[in-house]
C-alpha cells in the first residue's frame, strides 16, 4: 500500500519557519500519529500497516527536529505548546475536524494536551506508554537521563547515544537488537543537534497541569501500558493512574515476561483497531 509524502511549512511570527514531513496512507476514519522523543513517525506502530488495510487512514509526521522535519527556530521552542500547534497545523493541511489521536510518549502528553483543549475534535485516543504526570519537571532520575543522552548526542553522535540510551540491565538476549533499535532510529536523524536540544526542553515542558483535568476528559481512550522493567522512563504506573482518572478508559498491557506490545508494531494495532471497532468507529 502506497504513502503520500506530504509538508507542512509553518510561518512561526517572528521567529522563523518549521517544516513538517509526513506521510498520509489509507483511507477511512483518520488517525493522527504522535510519536515519542528522539523518535521517527516509523515509531509510533513501528512501521505496521495493518491499520490502513482494515480502512484507516494513518497520517503521522516528523515532530519539528526529528526525523526529516526541520528544527524549531530556537533551540528552546520544542515546548508541549509548540507541539500541540504543529498537531493544529497538520489537521488544517488535511482540512481535519475530528481525528483520532495516537501517541507514543511525549506523543502521547501532545495529545493528551491537544484533547485538553479541543476534546470536540476528538473522536478517540491512544495512549501508548504515557510519562508525563501533569507537571513540567519530571523526577531527577528521569531529568538526568534525558540530559546524559543529549550530552553523549551532542559530544559522542549516534554511536554516544546509543550507548547512553542502551538499558543498563537489559537481558543479554536482547541487547542486540536493542542496540540496533536504537541506532536505525536515530540514523534516521538529519539533525541530530535539533533532537539534542529537544531532549533538554520536552522533559521540562508543561503540557498541562496536574492529573485532575484527566477526570473531565470525556473521550473513548485505550491506554498501553508496558511492564518493561528495563524501561524507567515509561512506568506502568503512570498508564494506571491514567485509566484511573479518565472517564472512558481501559488499559492494555502485555503479560508478565512477554515482550511489550508498544514495541510490537502488528500486534499494537490490530489492539488499537478492536478498540477502534469497540467504540464505533
Amino acid at each position: 500500500m502506497e504513502s503520500d509524502a506530504f509538508q507542512v511549512l509553518r510561518q512561526i511570527p517572528g521567529a522563523g519557519t518549521v517544516t513538517l514531513d509526513g506521510d498520509d496512507q489509507g483511507d477511512g476514519p483518520p488517525l493522527l500519529l504522535l510519536h515519542g522523543l528522539s523518535a521517527t513517525r516509523r515509531n509510533v506502530v513501528q512501521g505496521s500497516r495493518h491499520l490502513p488495510r482494515h480502512a484507516y487512514r494513518l497520517i503521522a509526521y516528523d515532530a519539528r527536529g526529528h526525523g526529516e522535519s526541520s528544527p524549531a527556530p530556537q533551540p528552546a521552542d520544542y515546548e508541549y505548546e509548540d507541539l500541540v500547534e504543529d498537531a493544529e497545523a497538520v489537521l488544517a493541511r488535511f482540512d481535519l475536524e475530528r481525528v483520532v489521536l495516537v501517541g507514543s510518549s511525549m506523543g502521547a502528553a501532545t495529545a493528551m494536551a491537544f484533547a485538553l483543549e479541543h476534546p470536540e475534535r476528538v473522536a478517540a485516543m491512544v495512549q501508548v506508554t504515557p510519562a508525563y504526570t501533569g507537571q513540567a519537571r519530571t523526577s531527577d532520575v528521569a531529568e538526568e537521563t534525558w540530559l546524559r543522552m543529549a550530552d553523549a548526542l551532542e559530544n559522542g553522535g549516534v554511536e554516544g547515544f546509543v550507548e547512553e540510551a542502551m538499558p543498563k540491565d537489559i537481558p543479554a538476549g536482547w541487547r542486540d537488537s536493542t542496540r540496533l533499535a536504537i541506532r536505525q532510529r536515530m540514523e534516521r536523524h538529519r539533525h541530530p543537534e535539533a533532537v539534542a536540544a529537544a531532549l533538554r526542553v520536552v522533559p521540562r515542558s508543561l503540557a498541562w497541569r496536574g492529573m485532575e483535568p484527566l477526570e473531565e476528559l470525556d473521550v473513548p481512550t485505550l491506554v498501553v501500558g508496558s511492564r518493561d522493567a528495563a524501561d524507567p522512563l515509561h512506568p506502568l504506573e503512570v498508564a494506571e493512574e491514567y485509566v484511573r482518572r479518565l472517564p472512558r478508559a481501559e488499559l492494555a498491557v502485555e503479560d508478565e515476561g512477554k515482550s511489550p506490545l508498544a514495541w510490537q508494531g502488528a500486534r499494537l494495532s490490530t489492539v488499537i483497531e478492536e478498540f477502534l471497532r469497540r467504540v464505533g468507529i
